[in-house]
């Protein structure tokens, strides 16, 4: 059994880390999926690099085009999207992540509707068009929906729908 590496130093070794090694974590971070910039910073700095080490490294990363919140923003709300999960949620998820409001936002309008989930399709594929039968059942339901981002008109829309569609 391995015993999981630590991201802190052992506290008996007292030597400066070595800038190298704190180009090539922050490089092989980014080599395994997008960070937000605050993210990065996050990681390095639990590591014992300095933090203006760690700030003029990720200058550097952006100046090169290695790192970027837009380019993070736009895969986390694709990825995000993608497994079902909505707006509202998401938004959360990236203001959690150091994403500004302004860029998150920015993000949500070049997302094309085609990208983003529907709320129907969500529900359908959770509860397999299954109408709810009592107010409970309802309540189930629609905790599900605004625990996955959507949001409480959207979601009251839906069962408006789904009532109509249950009048025909």
């Amino acid at each position: 059994m391995n015993p999981k590496k630590s991201w802190k130093r052992p506290e008996g070794e007292a030597q400066a880390p070595d800038p190298q090694s704190l180009e090539r974590i922050a490089v092989g971070l980014l080599a395994r999926r997008e960070h937000s910039r605050a993210e990065l910073q996050h990681k390095l700095t639990m590591r014992d690099f300095g933090a203006d080490d760690v700030e003029q490294l990720l200058d550097r990363l952006a100046a090169q085009k290695l790192q970027s919140d837009e380019r993070f923003a736009a895969a986390y709300v694709r990825m995000r999207c993608g497994r079902g999960y909505g707006p509202q949620r998401i938004r959360a998820e990236l203001r959690e992540r150091g994403i500004t409001p302004e860029l998150i936002e920015q993000t949500f309008a070049d997302q094309s509707d085609a990208d983003t989930p529907s709320i129907d399709a969500i529900w359908g594929r959770k509860f397999a068009g299954h109408l709810p039968e009592d107010y409970r059942e309802r309540a189930r339901q629609m905790r599900f929906l605004q625990q996955r981002g959507f949001s409480t008109g959207d979601i009251y829309a839906l069962f408006g729908r789904l009532g109509a569609r249950d009048n025909e």
